[in-house]
């Protein structure tokens, strides 16, 4: 079965390996039987792709259910998708490197994601997927479109940014939620809280409130020479504010210009 199974991967292999927008997986969320089987076929495939001029990558998505994602980062896989352990749903660990991580809605909840999710993910150096829901499930329409806005957002800054030099950088933001090319480029997201009377009362009550909570954040810009853009971005409403500059060389602190959550930018391009 096994030869078979080889001789039709090769058959694909060899139709679509003119094709530049080609991403392999073994199986999508495969019984837990399978890893050993599924590392077998993702060796394969390198290895009869090795020669090739534009080698594809392969993939892993996590073995269900109960898999771990200890298997897919200890696979051979170029790219893995895991579920939600270890804070993938909720406060998503930084990308190691090494591997491309593809965070998929679909493997973190089944049905689920929301805008916060998506900045969380991307400035932790992930890449975002979001599934619909399928038949007989409901999700509120208002956040699904949401979700989905702000993942166009997101690629609106990922085609302004160079994501070959952009890297997780948690510590250079008090909300730990940044990707940078330090001296260059940071891209910041603040969690934030709607603003009500429960909110500014505990503000108050706690004068070591937490950044996210007054809607503020420090960002390490030692790195930084000259002077950088800020830019301000609203993913609930779209809207984006320039704010003049900043120079770098310290640490400094900044100022949402409005409710809820928010992503600042600052860039020295954009300054130009």
């Amino acid at each position: 079965m096994t030869r078979i199974q080889e001789a039709y991967v090769r058959k694909v292999v060899d139709t679509v390996s003119d094709l530049d927008n080609v991403l392999y997986e073994v199986s999508n969320e495969s019984n837990t039987d399978s890893q050993s089987w599924q590392y077998h076929l993702i060796r394969y495939i390198k290895s009869y792709e090795a020669s090739r001029a534009a080698p594809h990558p392969v993939g892993m998505t996590v073995v269900s259910p109960d898999g771990s994602n200890d298997s897919v980062f200890g696979s051979a896989a170029d790219w893995v998708s895991p579920n939600a352990d270890g804070g993938y749903a909720d406060s998503p660990p930084a990308a190691p490197g090494g591997k491309v991580m593809l965070t998929d809605t679909d493997h973190l909840w089944g049905i689920g994601g929301d805008r916060a999710w998506a900045w969380k993910s991307f400035t932790r150096g992930l890449n975002v997927l979001y599934m619909d829901p399928w038949d007989a499930q409901v999700i509120d329409v208002a956040a699904n479109s949401d979700l989905r806005i702000n993942m166009g957002y997101i690629r609106f800054y990922a085609r302004r940014m160079n994501l070959a030099t952009m890297k997780p950088s948690p510590r250079l933001a008090s909300t730990s939620y940044c990707l940078a090319d330090p001296g260059s480029a940071y891209l910041v997201y603040l969690p934030g809280v709607e603003d009500g009377i429960h909110t500014r009362f505990v503000a108050r009550l706690f004068k070591w409130a937490s950044p996210w909570m007054s809607r503020r954040v420090d960002v390490d810009l030692s790195a930084a020479s000259g002077t950088l853009a800020i830019e301000w971005f609203n993913p609930r409403t779209g809207d984006i504010l320039r704010t003049g500059g900043v120079k770098g060389g310290a640490r400094e602190r900044f100022a949402a210009p409005f409710r809820g959550d928010a992503v600042l930018y600052l860039s020295r391009s954009a300054h130009r």
